[in-house]
């Protein structure tokens, strides 16, 4: 007999908790070109039996693992994913069909699939099937645990964040170059969060000379893979003793081939007059199904791709600090008249330790 749905264990208040968890245990993958998702099994008496995530391309998805996992448990009780099931043959069978082979009543998802191979196809197949299926969780959005897939199926183009440090009068540098440490180590560990969560770090040859960066995740807790470190680079020679070149997965951009790049690390050549075109560099990038790109690289940089439109999102760290004069900005270019000024809205502000985090849009 089937459960009324006053009776399952998964109330509205519960469903937030383990939408939560699902996202929590899914944060930490990046699976990419295929999406982030976690998956939390909860049997017919309300107690958690299985939790997983979609770990890699091409391996089963999280439904499936925690289907697997959970057994007989799952028999009657509900899944909670935070995203909407497949229902086509991939790399792997669809997800449905272990749904309904394994008994679950109710499937929580928390958003539907934008990909149009999906795109509402698996709920409806459930629901056909007499599953209940409810989709959205009040107060959790389940698609900020992976924005750059649902960026890319939407649009067809990779997520593009800009990150800056800044004080709070705008100066990412002291005139004489010195930019260390404007935010805090709170700001800091953050920042590698961010990284994280991207398939590719991108820095301009300028910050390349001036800071030899490696831009890795180095966080206790991150098990990899590490994002694609990414160098723009223009004509002028590049440091032949770079940190960066140590690291496997590194790519070089340019207008020009660099002899003094080691040999085991790529150089693609894209337009460009002296410098690559900010369009060609995402180009090149989602050809190899990147599906974030994160910025990091300088004040040259992050003007360049700003103004070519190709920006989604700009993340700000603002220190409480002041520069008390004219230093090195943050995004390079003359303010010429109000009217240059770029429009956005703001999506999220928080504190993190000292700092202030600003997560802006641009206006398209």
């Amino acid at each position: 007999m089937s459960r009324r749905a006053d009776d399952n264990p998964v109330d509205r208040h519960r469903a937030g908790m383990l939408m939560r968890a699902a996202i929590e245990v899914a944060e930490a993958t990046r699976p990419h070109p295929n999406p982030r998702v976690g998956a939390v099994v909860v049997d017919p008496e309300g107690r958690v039996t299985a939790r997983r995530a979609h770990e890699r391309p091409g391996e089963p998805h999280a439904e499936v693992l925690a289907l697997a996992e959970a057994g007989p448990t799952a028999r009657g009780g509900t899944l909670v994913v935070t995203l909407e099931p497949c229902d086509h043959h991939g790399r792997t069978p669809p997800c449905t069909e272990a749904i309904l082979a394994a008994g679950v009543e109710r499937v929580v998802v928390g958003a539907l699939d934008p990909d149009p191979r999906v795109a509402g196809a698996g709920v409806a197949r459930l629901r056909a099937a007499g599953v209940d299926v409810v989709v959205g969780v009040d107060d959790v959005d389940a698609e900020e645990l992976d924005p750059a897939y649902f960026h890319q199926r939407r649009t067809g183009r990779p997520l593009v964040t800009s990150k800056l440090a800044l004080t709070l009068d705008g100066q990412a540098a002291a005139a004489d170059g010195t930019s260390r440490w404007i935010t805090g180590p709170e700001a800091r560990r953050d920042v590698h969060r961010l990284r994280a969560a991207h398939d590719a770090v991108v820095v301009g040859a300028g910050t390349l000379r001036e800071d030899d960066p490696r831009l890795d995740v180095r966080l206790e807790t991150f098990t990899g893979p590490q994002p694609l470190a990414v160098v723009v680079a223009g004509d002028r020679p590049l440091p032949s003793e770079a940190r960066l070149w140590a690291r496997d997965e590194v790519l070089v951009v340019g207008v020009d081939k660099h002899d003094e790049v080691p040999d085991h690390v790529e150089q693609v050549l894209v337009p460009g007059r002296d410098r690559p075109e900010p369009q060609a560099v995402v180009d090149v990038l989602a050809d190899r199904g990147v599906l974030g790109i994160l910025l990091e690289g300088g004040p040259t940089l992050a003007g360049a791709f700003l103004r070519a439109g190709v920006v989604d999102r700009v993340v700000v760290y603002l220190a409480p600090s002041l520069g008390m004069g004219t230093g090195i900005p943050g995004i390079a270019g003359a303010f010429e008249t109000l009217g240059d000024r770029m429009e956005g809205r703001f999506r999220r502000i928080v504190r993190v330790g000292d700092d202030v985090r600003i997560e802006l849009e641009p206006a398209r």
